[in-house]
């Protein structure tokens, strides 16, 4: 059983930063794609950042900068950094693994939900103007 677990949401102030964390049970992450989505109020869920098993990353075309998503393989862990946030990035925000193992898929593919088997919970980050 693959459990996902993050942290680090919360409120925050605009221009501030946050970094979410994910963490795995079941499920040695070093050897998976992993995301993160957001979904916000009365709005769909959008893709924000993934990255794949070789440590290569993308990135949502709406974010010019102050994202980075990152791994910790020796913590079993899977961060996003986000800075100069604004209201819009108040969000739920989700991490999310691929079910594949090794996948050697487009990193386009990692941009969308159905590429993903395993969904935490999620974190609620609110930012106040």
């Amino acid at each position: 059983q693959v459990q996902l677990v993050e942290s680090g949401g919360g409120l925050v102030q605009a221009g501030g930063s946050l970094r979410l964390s994910c963490a795995a049970s079941g499920r040695t992450l070093s050897s998976y794609a992993m995301g993160w989505f957001r979904q916000a109020p009365g709005k769909e869920r959008e893709f924000v950042a993934a990255i794949n098993w070789k440590g290569t990353t993308t990135y949502t075309d709406s974010v010019k900068d102050g994202i980075n998503i990152s791994r910790d393989n020796t913590k079993n862990t899977v961060s996003l950094q986000v800075d100069s946030l604004n209201a819009e990035d108040t969000a739920v925000y989700f991490c999310t693994a691929h079910n594949t193992r090794y996948y050697n898929g487009s990193l386009t593919s990692l941009r969308f939900g159905d590429a993903y088997a395993y969904w935490g919970q999620g974190t609620q980050v609110t930012v106040s103007s």
